[in-house]
């Protein structure tokens, strides 16, 4: 970020080109890997964040250890630290393929969670992912459908939500990116330092 230049840069690409030229998880996989996605590579990341969207079934339990009234981040903070204890197979932060199945997890988790929480605290029925919509329309769909009829996602609205997304991926060594590096070099398990970064949000 320079701000006296009116710059934002993600691993050298200026945010325009990426609000304009890709999505969420292109951006998703340049802040990972350190560029673009290829056309398979795309394809391939795409279907892997998809394939794992949903949660395990006993997280709505969890979630109903909540008040309906807490605060949505509070939850959320609860449910993210939850992950470990669910998806214990991937927590050796000193493992790069358990870095890199948590980041997965937690990029395709994060939005089913945060709809869940939304459902939780206005009493409706939590909403299952979609494996044929994109990132941003699936989170719309889980945030605002019922059971009761089929939602269509708005695709100006997607897009909008898909650009907010991609501006807020990466904003350099702020508050709740510090406490997750300082969480994560004590060598804890990528969601409990996640679930830190979360709280100080």
């Amino acid at each position: 970020i320079d701000g006296d230049k009116g710059e934002l840069l993600y691993r050298g690409y200026p945010i325009e080109q990426l609000a304009t030229q890709c999505d969420f998880l292109d951006t998703c996989y340049l802040l990972l890997y350190g560029d673009l996605p290829n056309a398979q590579q795309q394809k391939e990341f795409d279907r892997l964040v998809t394939v794992h969207t949903m949660v395990n079934e006993q997280m709505q339990f969890f979630l109903r250890g909540f008040r309906r009234d807490a605060h949505p981040m509070a939850i959320l903070t609860g449910l993210v630290g939850g992950m470990s204890a669910f998806y214990h197979d991937s927590t050796d932060v000193h493992n790069p393929k358990h870095r890199e199945i948590a980041a997965i997890r937690l990029i395709a988790k994060m939005p089913t969670l945060v709809a869940m929480a939304y459902k939780y605290t206005i009493g409706q029925p939590y909403i299952y992912p979609k494996n044929d919509l994109s990132y941003s329309a699936n989170f719309m769909r889980m945030m605002f459908g019922t059971p009761c009829e089929e939602y269509e996602p708005n695709d100006v609205l997607v897009r909008a939500l898909d650009r907010i997304f991609i501006l807020h991926a990466d904003h350099e060594q702020n508050a709740s990116t510090s406490t997750v590096r300082l969480c994560g070099s004590s060598g804890t398990n990528p969601f409990a330092a996640i679930a830190a970064g979360v709280a100080c949000l």
